[in-house]
């Protein structure tokens, strides 16, 4: 198998590492077990709030997905030389986030052979058929790439000339995949707070804040722990992109916020007070909202600062902050405003139960595990190459980054 022997070598502490993440995917599959024999009626969902955690996670990790086209345009289509080593980190990053959106899909649906449905009687009228369609596809692309990229070092030769088509898709697809599950949110007529024509760039600003950042995280992790240095450059420019998606993020909020308060229209703004202030007394999702917009403003004062973004403290703090802080609004609450209050006026309290925080405990662990797997893989390679094995990369070749 594709060197998956290198994932078979580590320290002690490695295989403690992957031994916990193995418990934590039985525990959530053990969860799910228990969920799939008695019914969703062991979540939190009701008739009014029908969408909850899973689906806010699952539009959470389409976006760390997409967010992998942050490095790959640079690199291939501008050539910047400071994303040579980080690149291949990105997609993997967007394979393993992608199919782990794709589980929490199936884990929602209750039953998993409903998911056959959508294969067998697919129509083009169904965007969750072209959501399926579009999130596949992008797996199998970023593999591809992977796959064929890394092959081509380990073995000292450059990629196949193929290779920087698929890649080229790839850049296009990554947008379609957030594109797409934005409008399966905003099709929806009856409920205002989702029927809105800037969702899908505000789905992009927050997937490319939230992947950039946690990329950032995952990048001086490995650094620290002695496993792989990307180089001085990757960073920096990665804040900047961080930098800029943060602001563009709380712009396109700010935006959504004047629209729906100076509109006065009570169906676009009582979503935003239930979220804020609370609705008919309801206030659990209040702190939550409030804390992640303490987050975004601290960790865009961190990153407006030049001498405090290459800080080698404040910047880990301030990417985990922009991490938590999308991932509270958009992988957290930003899904139950949408349902509450009802379109008939009715505010439905939504709390997750402990079973799905188990089963999403579960997911991703597992994603965590795949990661884990990939990158040391990745790790193995590159290092391997820079230590002489490989000798150089012609210049018609797509790895660095010429398009024909």
């Amino acid at each position: 198998m594709f060197m998956f022997e290198k994932a078979l070598v580590g320290s002690r502490r490695y295989w403690i590492w992957v031994g916990f993440l193995l418990g934590v995917i039985l525990f959530g599959f053990h969860a799910y077990v228990r969920e799939h024999e008695l019914g969703l009626m062991i979540t939190g969902l009701s008739q009014d709030v029908p969408w909850g955690l899973d689906i806010a996670q699952f539009a959470f990790f389409v976006g760390l997905g997409a967010s992998a086209v942050v490095l790959v345009l640079p690199y291939y289509l501008h050539n910047w030389k400071a994303f040579s080593k980080v690149t291949v980190l990105g997609e993997i990053l967007g394979m393993v986030a992608v199919f782990m959106a794709m589980l929490f899909i199936f884990v929602c649906m209750g039953q998993p052979w409903r998911v056959l449905n959508v294969l067998l009687y697919p129509h083009p009228n169904s965007l969750i058929f072209w959501d399926l369609s579009v999130l596949s596809g992008y797996v199998l692309i970023n593999a591809v790439i992977t796959v064929t990229v890394l092959s081509a070092e380990r073995d000292g030769v450059a990629p196949p000339r193929w290779i920087k088509y698929v890649i080229l898709l790839s850049i296009p697809w990554a947008i379609s995949i957030h594109t797409v599950t934005a409008f399966i949110f905003s099709g929806l007529a009856g409920r205002s707070y989702f029927m809105t024509a800037i969702l899908a760039p505000r789905f992009l600003a927050s997937a490319f804040t939230s992947g950039s950042a946690l990329l950032i995280l995952l990048v001086l992790l490995l650094r620290r722990l002695g496993v792989f240095d990307v180089g001085p450059e990757a960073v920096p420019k990665l804040t900047g992109i961080v930098t800029y998606c943060m602001l563009v993020n709380v712009f396109f909020i700010v935006v959504e916020l004047f629209t729906a308060f100076y509109s006065r229209i009570p169906e676009e703004t009582e979503s935003f007070k239930y979220l804020f202030v609370g609705l008919d007394g309801t206030t659990n999702w209040v702190p939550v909202m409030w804390l992640s917009i303490l987050l975004a403003v601290a960790s865009l004062v961190v990153f407006l600062v030049p001498r405090w973004r290459t800080h080698p403290r404040l910047l880990p703090l301030a990417c985990a902050f922009a991490f938590v802080s999308v991932w509270l609004e958009k992988g957290f609450a930003w899904i139950v405003a949408g349902f509450t209050p009802s379109p008939l006026g009715v505010v439905t309290p939504y709390r997750p139960t402990w079973p799905e925080w188990s089963v999403v405990l579960g997911i991703w662990a597992l994603g965590t595990l795949m990661l884990t797997v990939f990158y040391k893989i990745a790790a193995a390679v590159k290092t391997t190459a820079e230590a002489g094995y490989v000798t150089a990369i012609t210049k018609d070749a797509v790895y660095p980054g010429r398009v024909a």
